[in-house]
C-alpha cells in the first residue's frame, strides 16, 4: 500500500504528484484484472461511504456504488431532496455531521468550495465526483484507458481535447496530461480556452514532467499526429438552455467526425468522450436540439461513435477501475 495516499482526500488532480497516478494507475489494472478473473479480495469491509449527489449521474454513481460493494463496504446515496445540506444546515454543518458517521464521503454537485468544505469540516476522505471546475476520477479513468489502448508509454503519447475547453473536463485534462509528461493539444476558440492561470501553472509544471502544452484554435492542425482524440458535450451541466445556440455557433468547427478522425494523419487515432454523448436523436435532449436547430448529431457524429476506433465504453468501464483503486489507497 502506497503509504502517502492512505487517509487523504482528492479533490483535484493537483492533490496528486505524478508518482501518485502512476500508482493510481496500477492498482486500478490490478483491481480490473481481479474481478475478470473472480478473486477480489474485498479490502473494505466494515467501511462506510456517503454519496453525496447535487448533480445528476449514471457513471459516477454506479461506479461508486459497484465499487464500494465489490470491496465489502456500505453505501448511503444522499441527494439534495432526502437532506438538508445547504438548505436549512450549512455545507460545514453537514461535514461534520457525516464526518462522524462515515469513513468517507463522495461529493458530486457544482460548486469546487463545496467539495472542499466538506473536506475541512469532516475530518474523514473525501473524494470529487465532479464539480464544473473539477472532474479527477473521470481524468483518471481516462488516463486508464489511454494505458491500455496505447502502443507506447504514456509519457510518448499526444491527446487532443476539442470543444468548450474552461470548464472541468478541459481543465483536468490539461492537470492529467501534464502530470503524466504528455503532449496535450486543447483545440478550442480562444475565448473557450483554459483559463491563463492554469494554462500558466501547468506549464511551469511541464518543465518537470516533460509534457508539452498546445492551444491551438485550429482543429485539423490540433489533431495532427494525436494518439487520442477528446471531446465533450457542447453545454455543460447547469447552463441555461439559451447557450445552446451560441455554442453551437462557435463549436461547429470542432465537431468530431469522419474527416478530423483522418486528419490525424494516424491509423489508430482512438476517439474518447466522457459520455453521455449527443451522436443521435435517441434522446429527448437531442430530439429538442434537431428540433430547434436542425442537427442530427453534435459534438460527435454516429459514424465516429460507433467506429471500431470509439472506446468510450471501455473509458466508461474504467470509471469503476479508478474509483475503486481510490478507494482502496484511501481507505484500505
Amino acid at each position: 500500500m502506497s503509504f502517502n495516499l492512505r487517509n487523504r482526500s482528492l479533490l483535484d488532480l493537483q492533490d496528486l504528484d505524478p508518482r501518485d497516478v502512476r500508482y493510481l494507475l496500477d492498482l486500478a489494472f490490478e483491481l480490473k484484472r481481479a474481478k475478470a478473473a473472480g478473486n477480489e479480495v474485498p479490502r473494505l469491509e466494515g467501511k462506510n461511504i456517503a454519496l453525496v449527489f447535487e448533480k445528476a449521474s449514471t457513471r459516477t454513481r454506479c461506479a461508486f456504488e459497484v465499487a464500494v460493494h465489490d470491496q465489502g463496504g456500505h453505501v448511503t446515496f444522499i441527494d439534495p431532496q432526502s437532506s438538508q445540506m445547504g438548505h436549512k444546515e450549512s455545507i460545514r454543518d453537514t461535514g461534520r455531521v457525516l464526518g462522524r458517521m462515515f469513513d468517507g464521503i463522495e461529493y458530486r454537485g457544482f460548486h469546487q468550495s463545496v467539495v472542499q468544505e466538506l473536506a475541512r469540516s469532516s475530518h474523514v476522505p473525501v473524494w470529487n465526483g465532479l464539480t464544473d471546475e473539477s472532474h479527477p476520477t473521470q481524468v483518471l479513468a481516462d488516463l486508464m484507458t489511454m494505458q491500455e489502448f496505447g502502443e507506447r508509454p504514456l509519457h510518448d503519447m499526444a491527446f487532443c481535447y476539442l470543444g468548450d475547453a474552461r470548464f472541468n473536463m478541459g481543465c483536468s485534462l490539461l492537470v492529467g496530461g501534464t502530470l503524466m509528461g504528455m503532449d496535450v493539444r486543447i483545440a478550442s476558440p480562444v475565448a473557450l480556452q483554459p483559463p491563463a492561470a492554469l494554462v500558466a501553472q501547468m506549464r511551469e509544471l511541464a518543465r518537470s514532467t516533460g509534457a508539452n502544452i498546445t492551444l491551438e484554435p485550429d482543429a485539423h492542425k490540433a489533431v495532427h499526429m494525436a494518439d487520442f482524440i477528446y471531446t465533450d458535450v457542447w453545454v455543460s451541466m447547469g447552463e441555461p438552455e439559451a447557450v445552446w445556440k451560441e455554442r453551437i455557433a462557435e463549436l461547429m468547427p470542432y465537431q468530431v467526425n469522419t474527416a478530423l478522425m483522418q486528419a490525424s494523419g494516424m491509423p489508430r487515432t482512438r476517439f474518447m468522450h466522457c459520455l453521455p454523448a449527443m451522436h443521435n436523436q435517441d434522446t429527448e435532449l437531442g430530439r429538442e436540439v434537431f428540433k430547434k436547430y436542425g442537427l442530427t448529431e453534435v459534438e460527435v457524429t454516429d459514424k465516429v461513435f460507433e467506429s471500431d476506433a470509439s472506446i468510450v465504453f471501455t473509458q466508461a468501464e474504467n470509471r469503476l477501475h479508478t474509483i475503486k483503486a481510490i478507494l482502496v489507497a484511501t481507505l484500505a
